[in-house]
C-alpha cells in the first residue's frame, strides 16, 4: 500500500529514511545482537544511543552548558504539574492562556500557588494571541516565579511570532508543536519543553531543556513534589531516574541526525515556511475554505480552516482521503479542518491536498452552496 500523505496533529508524521533506519536496525542494532527495544539502559550500548541524541540537539539548538537537557515521560501534560511543583518558590506565576492547552496548564498551576491570568484570547475562541503589553509589564515587576506561554497552540492554529519580554523573570515554554521547526533562542527562556510526537520523534517521549540555577536548589514543593518530577534528580541521574522510554528517544535522535544533515534549523524553518505560505495562500484564494486563526497569528505548523458547514466540511475529509490525504479533520474543540505541516511533511504532500482543495471546490461550485 502507498504511504498516505499524513497531516496528523500528533502522533504526526516521522522522516522516511528514518522509519527505514530503525526498520533495519530492529533485529540487530549496531552489531550488539538485540533490538533497542529489547537493551538495557544501563547498557554501553544504549548510554551511547542517549549521549549522541543529545550532543545532537545540542548542537542543533546551540544549547548553552548553564542549560539541561532531559528525556522524560508523561507528555507535555505531566510537566502543567511539574513545573509549578519546582519553580513557583514564591507561590505566585503567571500564565498567557492563548489555547486549551495553556488553560489546562494553568488550571493545574493554580493547585500549587497563585496562578494570575496575565492574559487570555477566550473570548474570542483563541483565535489569536493576546496583546503582551500587560504580559511584559507584570513580568517587570518582579515578584513572578516565572511566566508560563504555550508557544503554538495546535488546537486553534495559532503561534507566538514575538516573545514577551520577560527579562526579569523566567520565560516557561510549552513548545512541542513548534519544536525544532527552526531556530529558537535558548537563552530567552527559564525551561522549554516538547512532547516529541510533532517534529522530534515518537509519542512517549518529553524534552525538557532547564537552565540550571532554577532547578540547582531541588524544587519548590518538595513537600508534595513526587521524585520523578524533581528536575534535579532527573538532571543528577542523567533522565534515567527510571527506566525512560529507550526506543524513543533512539528514534528522537534519529530525527534529529535528519534535521542536522538536512542543513540544520535555518534550512527547515525555511521549508516550513514555503509549505505554510501555499497552504495559507490557497485558503484566502478560496471562496469555498476560510481560515480561522487571525492572520498576525497564524501558525506555521498547525493551519486551521473551514468551509460554509460541517456537513461540507465532513464532505471534503472524505473527498480527500479518497485521495490518500489523511489526518485534516479539526479537533473536536474546534471542529472545521487542519492541516498539521509539521518537518517530516512534505512540500509534495502540501502540493496535494492544496490541489485537491482546488479541485474538491471546483466540483462543488461557488461559495452560495
Amino acid at each position: 500500500m502507498a504511504r498516505v500523505h499524513n497531516f496528523s496533529a500528533g502522533p504526526a508524521a516521522l522522516p522516511q529514511c528514518v522509519l527505514r533506519e530503525a526498520q533495519d536496525e530492529l533485529f540487530d542494532y549496531a552489531g550488539t545482537g538485540m533490538s533497542v527495544l529489547e537493551m538495557s539502559h544501563r547498557s554501553e550500548a544504549y548510554r551511547a544511543i542517549i549521549e549522541d541524541a543529545e550532543a545532537t540537539l545540542r548542537r542543533l539548538l546551540d544549547i548553552p552548558p548553564s542549560y539541561r537537557v532531559l528525556f522524560l515521560q508523561g507528555g507535555a501534560t505531566l510537566q502543567f504539574a511539574g513545573i509549578p511543583l519546582n519553580l513557583m518558590r514564591r507561590r505566585r506565576a503567571g500564565y498567557v492562556v492563548s489555547g486549551n492547552f495553556a488553560k489546562l496548564a494553568w488550571r493545574e498551576g493554580c493547585k500549587y500557588g497563585d496562578a494570575e491570568v496575565l492574559a487570555s484570547s477566550e473570548a474570542s475562541n483563541f483565535d489569536r494571541i493576546p496583546e503582551l503589553g500587560a504580559v511584559e509589564n507584570r513580568a517587570a515587576s518582579g515578584d513572578l516565579d516565572y511566566v508560563y506561554i504555550c508557544q503554538n497552540n495546535t488546537i486553534f492554529g495559532t503561534q507566538f511570532h514575538t516573545l514577551p519580554d520577560c527579562t526579569d523573570t523566567p520565560l516557561i515554554a510549552d513548545v512541542s508543536s513548534c519544536f525544532l521547526s527552526g531556530p529558537l533562542d535558548i537563552e530567552r527562556y527559564g525551561l522549554l519543553f516538547a512532547g516529541a510526537q510533532k517534529n522530534a520523534g515518537p509519542a512517549g517521549v518529553t524534552v525538557v531543556i532547564v537552565r540550571e540555577d532554577l532547578i540547582a536548589n531541588g524544587p519548590a514543593r518538595a513537600d508534595i513534589c513526587p521524585t520523578y518530577l524533581d528536575l534535579r534528580v532527573q538532571a543528577e541521574k542523567g533522565s534515567m531516574y527510571n527506566t525512560p522510554n529507550t526506543f524513543g528517544i533512539y528514534l528522537c535522535g534519529k530525527v534529529f541526525r535528519w534535521i542536522e544533515q538536512t542543513d540544520g534549523l535555518v534550512a527547515m524553518a525555511q521549508r516550513n515556511r514555503a509549505k505554510a505560505d501555499l497552504l495559507y495562500r490557497t485558503i484566502d484564494d478560496s471562496d469555498l475554505f476560510q481560515g480561522t486563526a487571525d492572520p498576525k497569528s497564524r501558525s506555521m505548523s498547525n493551519v486551521t480552516f473551514r468551509t460554509c458547514d460541517a456537513e461540507t466540511d465532513e464532505a471534503f475529509i472524505a473527498y480527500a482521503r479518497e485521495r490518500g490525504i489523511e489526518g485534516i479533520k479539526g479537533h473536536r474543540m474546534a471542529g472545521g479542518l487542519r492541516a498539521s505541516i509539521y518537518n517530516a511533511v512534505t512540500m509534495d504532500s502540501v502540493g496535494a491536498l492544496t490541489a485537491c482543495m482546488r479541485e474538491f471546490e471546483a466540483s462543488r461550485g461557488s461559495r452560495s452552496m
